[in-house]
């Protein structure tokens, strides 16, 4: 991977920051999406936002681009497209066969351990305990959202408590292993989408009932490929593989929250004073875990403070 300046660090982690805004629309769009089967649902958003990219980068005379990303290394189509069809695949396994909160929260420990992850596998990072602490602090927030009942991992639910786990080693293994793969250009996220949307197409054939749902809204299903399921990817690729990792892990403990928050602006959720806690702990964990209430370091070439 080649040296990366702080100035070229920052831009990419901004970047890479309005992916979670992006992602707090997720839930959203999904409620007013209507009835869509999962899998035709992912295919549908997955095949628009590939489609479209390929367009952008046709349009801007980039497809030699495009032609050197589509010839990416085995690993990047097995981690490109694996990450991206395998996490939303457990994630709707899990919301099938648990309760929706109780599989979000778990899913949601992907930031927590992006965090743990980075400090152990990413050459120059180091795992400390101020990050332990804010990745708890946010995770505690987080946890707030779920509801006074907490898991029952021994009931009925605990098919898709496992789901929700794995899909949270998925998205966060794909987003640190994607910092190894740097090289890799980011245009290769719009093969691996096409990728993804292909698999989901299969799935959809195999077990989910054929036509078009009544009650589906398409100019919804439209907002999600260019969104949350879509853009989300491409700027999430670049403050991963060109970013600060652990600010941004750290960061994403803010999802959840905004997406509450959308909810509720909505009118699809109701307000109450365990979000505002939550609030308070997700902001907190945040500012610890990524070091800014600490007098200010040196940076390295990936924007990391030094020890």
């Amino acid at each position: 991977m080649s040296a990366v300046s702080p100035a070229e660090a920052r831009r990419a982690t901004l970047w890479g920051a309005t992916t979670l805004l992006n992602w707090a629309t997720l839930a959203l769009f999904t409620q007013w999406a209507g009835p869509v089967p999962p899998f035709l649902l992912t295919a549908l958003c997955f095949g628009l936002a590939g489609g479209l990219a390929l367009l952008v980068f046709l349009a801007r005379g980039e497809k030699r681009a495009l032609a050197e990303a589509f010839r990416q290394p085995p690993a990047g189509w097995l981690l490109g497209v694996g990450g991206l069809f395998g996490y939303h695949l457990c994630y709707f396994i899990a919301q099938q066969n648990a309760p929706a909160a109780s599989a979000g929260l778990i899913s949601y420990l992907w930031p927590l351990l992006i965090v743990i992850l980075a400090g152990w596998l990413l050459p120059g990072e180091r795992l400390k305990g101020i990050h332990l602490l804010g990745g708890a602090c946010g995770f505690a927030g987080a946890a707030l959202l779920v509801g006074p009942d907490g898991l029952d991992w021994a009931g009925e639910y605990t098919f898709g408590y496992l789901a929700a786990l794995v899909a949270a080693f998925i998205w966060s293994g794909y987003s640190v292993a994607s910092r190894l793969l740097a090289r890799i250009p980011t245009a290769a996220v719009a093969w691996n989408c096409l990728g993804a949307a292909g698999l989901a197409l299969l799935c959809h054939l195999a077990w989910e009932p054929r036509g078009w749902p009544d009650g589906a809204n398409l100019w919804a299903i439209l907002a999600l490929g260019l969104g949350p399921v879509g853009s989300a990817f491409f700027t999430w690729d670049l403050g991963m593989k060109r970013g600060r990792v652990r600010l941004l892990g750290l960061l994403a403990y803010a999802t959840p929250l905004l997406s509450t928050l959308v909810l509720v602006a909505a009118d699809l959720a109701e307000p109450s004073a365990s979000l505002w806690v939550a609030a308070l702990l997700i902001c907190s964990g945040a500012l610890v875990g990524s070091g800014s209430l600490r007098r200010r370091r040196p940076v390295d070439e990936a924007g990391e403070a030094t020890p």
